[in-house]
């Protein structure tokens, strides 16, 4: 079944944005405003990907629950409704999940908020007994926590875990009802060694880990590291992630303590795909005020010939790093506004890393950098990696990210890769618009 374009009639897409402009003038947000302007209804529950839409549209393509019978189309707004429309992971029928309102992850089956000291709760475990177990002038920096407060320490998290943990199966559509401020609050998705997965029109906020680990060996002065992604994929094949919002708010890094000299880091990744994950198209989504967003790859040894992933019409605003960090695969980057001027205390480390003989092309993208920040810093990689970049503008002016970083580092990119993208639907062929029409076109809350 072939989706419907994203593309409206140029008359309409004229006086949409238009309208968008207007009402972001006001201080209203534009989102909203494009969510009640539509009124080209569609059944985005029946949505697929559109062919040559990515790395997703190959092969088999992604169209996740659109078989779903009524006995397998869910609408949920609980905890504990949405858990039962999942069911199990290795159930492969399709399902189609509806999600209407906002959906707290931390509350139990009744619907009771649950608290860090809830998960905690009969394992023994304190961050006061955990800090002094482990303070680096008593334990040592030579080797990872372990004994009676590490154990509980885990303990605790493996009942934070059973609760947020949402793990989806195989043939899924997850979306948002239009005009109910749809997503999962506190929340994960794993998906995990299943095919077929279309998520959509959600807005992912507050994945936070109540009990992060103390690691005194990770780099030179240790570091406090959590466990969850707001969606992580393991290992899975044909996913579709569009029109979502990401990010940390309520409660920002800037917020977070220091112990041991080390900011106490609750949050883990926006979107992650790792487990040599294959097949992942990422479209116009919002990813914003979050440090670690996106690990495509999860270490260096991962196999090659997996990982493969397009990422096109996104919006990156104030993101540290990893939009993304990228390992091994054929990774195609194009069409994003990366918006670096900090934000809500998050301020650009770089956007794109190339590392271990990953094959990234980077094209006709925008970055808005405010004076102060380098170009040469909106890249990075290990010296292996490899990015092809071409057309992409600073500030509205085409500039070569590659020539600008390389002719600042020790370990420089490699400009040629052993691929051609040729799934490029969409594909802009410059990136002078996009500061403009990807405000009022991408995240949740604007699909209809």
């Amino acid at each position: 079944m072939a989706t419907p374009s994203h593309r409206r009639s140029l008359r309409k897409r004229r006086t949409l944005l238009a309208s968008a402009a207007a009402v972001a003038a006001t201080g209203l947000g534009a989102s909203y405003f494009v969510m009640s302007a539509n009124a080209d209804a569609v059944d985005l529950y029946h949505q697929t990907l559109a062919a040559k839409d990515g790395w997703a549209s190959s092969g088999t393509g992604t169209t996740g629950g659109t078989k779903a019978d009524a006995a397998h189309t869910f609408t949920v707004s609980t905890r504990a409704q949405l858990v039962k429309a999942l069911g199990s992971a290795s159930d492969t029928t399709p399902r189609i999940i509806k999600v209407k309102g906002t959906i707290d992850a931390n509350t139990d089956a009744a619907g009771k908020k649950l608290s860090c000291a809830d998960y905690a709760s009969g394992t023994g475990y304190s961050l006061a007994s955990y800090l002094k177990s482990y303070d680096p002038a008593v334990y040592g920096r030579s080797k990872l926590p372990s004994g009676t407060q590490e154990t509980a320490r885990v303990a605790a998290q493996k009942k934070q875990a059973a609760n947020i943990v949402f793990k989806v199966p195989a043939n899924t559509t997850l979306v948002g009802v239009p005009g109910t401020k749809a997503g999962i609050t506190g929340g994960m998705l794993q998906i995990q060694n299943v095919d077929n997965v279309i998520v959509r029109n959600l807005t992912f906020a507050a994945t936070e880990d109540c009990f992060p680990q103390w690691d005194p060996t990770d780099g030179d002065e240790g570091n406090w590291n959590s466990n969850y992604d707001s969606v992580t994929l393991r290992g899975a094949t044909h996913v579709w992630a569009d029109h979502n919002t990401f990010t940390d708010a309520p409660r920002f890094d800037s917020a977070n303590p220091e112990y041991f000299g080390r900011e106490y880091q609750i949050h883990d990744g926006s979107l992650d795909i790792t487990k040599s994950s294959d097949l992942v198209t990422v479209s116009r989504n919002q990813f914003t005020s979050h440090d670690k967003t996106m690990l495509i790859g999860s270490s260096d040894s991962e196999p090659a010939g997996k990982l493969r992933v397009s990422i096109h019409h996104n919006v990156w605003k104030g993101i540290v790093q990893r939009a993304p960090l990228a390992r091994v695969g054929q990774i195609h980057i194009y069409n994003n506004l990366y918006d670096v001027t900090p934000l809500n205390g998050y301020a650009v480390q770089y956007s794109i890393n190339s590392r271990a003989k990953a094959q990234v092309v980077a094209e006709n993208n925008h970055w808005k950098v405010p004076a102060g920040v380098k170009v040469a810093k909106l890249l990075s990689g290990d010296g292996t990696g490899a990015i092809k970049g071409t057309g992409n503008q600073v500030n509205g002016t085409v500039t070569d990210l590659v020539a600008a970083y390389n002719a600042a580092s020790s370990k420089d990119l490699k400009t040629t890769v052993n691929w051609t993208p040729t799934l490029t639907a969409g594909l802009e062929s410059s990136a002078k618009s996009l500061p403009t029409s990807l405000g009022a076109t991408t995240g949740a809350g604007v699909l209809s």
